[in-house]
């Protein structure tokens, strides 16, 4: 007697396979569910809890700027327009490094990690807008004495 399993086909040489059955290579190909890819983290999404104090510290900021600016509050406004300024330009860095965190980028910039180099036009009309911008600032703070 041997200890080995039976195949059950030599005992059975005129057994048909039935739909639901198995080959003996495999199950039957056209049963077969086909695979669906789920992502299982959820998708990176700056959230109310992160952009609420981005937005609210941005907007005292501005209005810091603001209304010294417009309204020309004597010999103070220049102070508190620049310290506004500062809060502005606090909440926009924030809200850059809260936006890289999550995978998003400048226009014209490739996502953090791909390997592809940024195009040195692109960075140097950044650079030029942002020294452009804080010159007007200074420039008009500077008037306000």
């Amino acid at each position: 007697m041997e200890a080995s399993p039976r195949d059950t086909e030599q005992d059975a040489p005129d057994a048909l396979h039935g739909t639901g059955s198995l080959s003996p290579d495999g199950p039957d190909e056209l049963e077969a569910t086909p695979e669906v890819e789920v992502e299982l983290r959820p998708a990176r999404r700056l959230r109310i809890w992160q952009l609420a104090p981005i937005v609210m510290l941005a907007a005292v900021g501005s209005l810091m700027f603001a209304f010294p600016l417009a309204f020309e509050f004597g010999d103070g406004g220049a102070v508190v327009a620049m310290l506004g300024l500062l809060i502005s330009c606090c909440a926009a860095g924030w809200g850059m490094m809260a936006a890289r965190r999550v995978g998003y980028t400048w226009p014209g910039l490739p996502q953090r990690g791909s390997g592809e180099r940024s195009d040195w036009r692109v960075i140097a009309l950044y650079v030029v807008v942002g020294g452009a911008l804080v010159a007007l600032a200074v420039w008009r703070v500077a008037r306000l004495r």
